[in-house]
């Protein structure tokens, strides 16, 4: 925006625009991410809904439709507002918006695309518009990786993928980003060519995984693993979500769950369950029909449903940012499993989009586009 009476201008920034501002910096993300949960944690925030806590507005389409032309129904077929205000270092809002069909993919293109608007706190005046794809999916993986931080092993040295896709990509990098002993990588995905495509990366791009093993299915991947990331894209309903055992985990594994995910009894009663934060499941809990979990694969919803049923006490569901702050204990001993929710916020995108266009102005990367010279209404 230029305050220049009432001119205003935007900078538009393509997807090579952000990779030259940083969007893949992941230690920086990081970083950014740690302090966003910190002011989540403090209340420094707002997103949609009457509490501030909602994750955006969707729209969905009908199965079947007697007008011509309306989108139906399928996998991952929707389209999202997610706007968000984060103070802190920020003082920023933004909105990302993003349609999402899987159908894409038949394409070439990525499942869902995505557009960001950041904005002036005070005045809603556009700072800029941002191509997405890549701020999400970093924001989103270094998530995991704020989690690992503060939760794995500072010994780790082994991780169990499964589903190499961009989701666990960008966890990988997160996670060799904050525990750089690192070392060796089991992967369990269903396409060859997937799970070629993410050994070739990781040999180029992660070099201090010197290991790097594809085994045959969940269970392969996920025992006698320090570190398991599990992102499968899988359709609503809990007979479709991924399942693990508690016999499969390695005691003082961190498990990192950023998709549907369904647990056994034990793993209910034995492991410490984390939510990146924890007031947006309550949010989400309120917002879709019970079971919530059933509609919302995330394992965070799994235990909010456990605990609704009185299965479980309130407490058994931890919030990361009270262990970050110090309100609540990390980990107490090597031998801790730790199931952790990600379920990922506009204001994680508020965040990540000021960082890379600050960077962006500093640089001189982007366009600046004229919004007008004077509003021709006021």
């Amino acid at each position: 925006m230029t305050d220049d009476g009432t001119r205003i201008s935007f900078r538009y920034l393509s997807e090579p625009d952000m990779i030259a501002a940083g969007v893949t910096d992941m230690a920086a993300c990081v970083d950014a991410m740690e302090e966003t949960l910190r002011l989540v944690d403090a209340g420094d925030y707002r997103m949609g809904g009457p509490e501030g806590n909602s994750h955006g507005s969707m729209v969905t389409f009908p199965a079947e439709s007697e007008h011509a032309g309306m989108p139906l129904d399928g996998p991952h077929r929707r389209m999202m507002a997610m706007p968000a205000y984060l103070g802190g270092s920020f003082q920023t809002a933004g909105c990302k918006w993003y349609g999402s069909n899987l159908a894409n993919r038949e394409r070439g293109l990525p499942r869902s695309i995505l557009m960001f608007t950041l904005s002036d706190k005070d005045s809603g005046a556009p700072l800029a518009f941002m191509s997405a794809n890549l701020l999400s999916a970093y924001r989103t993986g270094a998530i995991p990786g704020v989690g690992a931080r503060h939760l794995a092993r500072e010994d780790a040295r082994s991780v169990g993928i499964v589903a190499p896709g961009v989701m666990n990509r960008t966890s990988l990098e997160a996670f060799a980003a904050v525990r750089p002993g690192l070392d060796t990588l089991k992967i369990a995905g269903r396409s060859r060519a997937g799970i070629d495509s993410f050994v070739d990366w990781v040999r180029e791009a992660l070099p201090q995984f010197t290991s790097v093993t594809v085994v045959d299915g969940v269970e392969a991947a996920v025992r006698d693993a320090d570190l398991v990331t599990i992102a499968p894209t899988t359709p609503s309903g809990s007979h479709n979500y991924v399942r693990i055992e508690r016999e499969w985990i390695k005691p003082g594994a961190l498990v990192s769950l950023p998709a549907d995910i369904m647990i056994d009894e034990r793993l209910l009663h034995e492991a410490r369950h984390v939510a990146d934060f924890r007031g947006l499941y309550a949010a989400w809990s309120e917002e879709v029909p019970h079971p919530a979990h059933e509609h919302i694969g995330l394992h965070g919803m799994y235990l909010l449903d456990r605990i609704r049923e009185g299965s479980v006490g309130s407490e058994r569901l931890e919030n990361l940012p009270s262990i970050m702050s110090g309100d609540a204990p990390g980990r107490t001993s090597d031998d801790e499993i730790f199931l952790y929710s990600v379920g990922g916020m506009p204001v994680e995108d508020v965040a990540w989009g000021t960082v890379v266009y600050r960077n962006a102005v500093e640089r001189g990367i982007g366009v600046e586009l004229p919004l007008w010279d004077a509003p021709a209404l006021v």
